[in-house]
């Protein structure tokens, strides 16, 4: 099979106290008295991106683009796509059905078109929670104009996951009209995908093999789409009372996060999602 021309790189720009892992500690409610590590993480990542040449797809939460339009702005002159992350990184089954899903991303919508940015034509739900439960957001994505979406993931999974979903590029219909899906990347093993796309993954399995099993997909002719979030890239942020499984997925590996993004982007060619999608002919330019 002939490689991708590129691959997908993308950032969940959320911050440390949004990740559900962590949900426990941090109410909503208390959000605005946390104080703020994002620019550890995005300092670190854009600088590391401008070096090498590499654009990336942000996926900003509405409740960080609000209060942070100037980031908002900052990555979209660095010419890095802005897609959306919902609102407050809830999980889709816990709004009020589509009319809540439309009302969130509204908003979202508006904090981007706020600092000066192109309204969104990408999305992605927290924590992959487009599911068979939630199917109707394909519609209320259509509806709304979006060209293409994230949040599927092909794998088996306690809290989300849709293990026959199809690991490559491919189109949902809804009667409000087409979405491009693209999940992360996931790995055939046997009967099974296993995720290798980003998050804890990405900090969790040895360098080598992450990448030997990039390798494999991109012989498969596969576009790689990876995903990761600001705060991996801050290995001093706080560190959290949590049940120890949390704990360890959060933390682990955030000391060799930025090596190993270096290593990644510095073998093969990463662009934002939607320039990936028009170079696989999946949208129009």
């Amino acid at each position: 099979m002939t490689e991708p021309r590129r691959h997908a790189l993308s950032f969940d720009v959320e911050e440390f106290f949004h990740v559900a892992n962590l949900s426990h500690a941090f109410p909503k409610e208390r959000w605005d008295e946390v104080p703020s590590r994002l620019d550890v993480g995005m300092d670190a990542l854009l600088s590391l991106l401008d070096r090498r040449g590499a654009r990336a797809t942000m996926f900003f939460l509405g409740w960080v683009a609000t209060r942070r339009p100037d980031l908002v702005k900052r990555c979209h002159d660095a010419g890095h796509e802005i897609a959306s992350h919902g609102w407050e990184h809830e999980f889709l089954w816990d709004l009020e059905g589509p009319d809540g899903f439309h009302e969130h991303l509204a908003l979202t919508e508006d904090a981007i078109e706020a600092a000066g940015v192109p309204r969104p034509v990408g999305f992605r739900a927290s924590t992959f929670t487009l599911t068979r439960r939630t199917w109707w957001a394909f519609d209320v994505l259509a509806e709304r104009g979006y060209l293409y979406d994230s949040s599927v993931h092909p794998v088996r999974h306690p809290t989300y996951g849709v293990p026959d979903f199809e690991p490559g590029i491919s189109t949902v219909e809804t009667e409000r009209g087409s979405v491009i899906e693209f999940p992360v990347t996931t790995l055939p093993v046997g009967s099974k995908n296993v995720p290798i796309g980003g998050g804890g993954y990405f900090r969790l399995f040895p360098g080598p093999l992450h990448r030997a099993a990039i390798s494999r997909v991109t012989r498969m002719g596969r576009p790689v789409a990876i995903y990761l979030h600001p705060w991996e890239f801050d290995p001093d942020q706080p560190r959290i009372p949590a049940p120890a499984f949390k704990k360890f997925r959060h933390y682990v590996g955030l000391s060799r996060s930025l090596d190993r993004l270096d290593a990644l982007i510095s073998r093969w060619p990463f662009g934002t999602m939607r320039e990936v999608l028009e170079g696989e002919g999946a949208l129009s330019l």
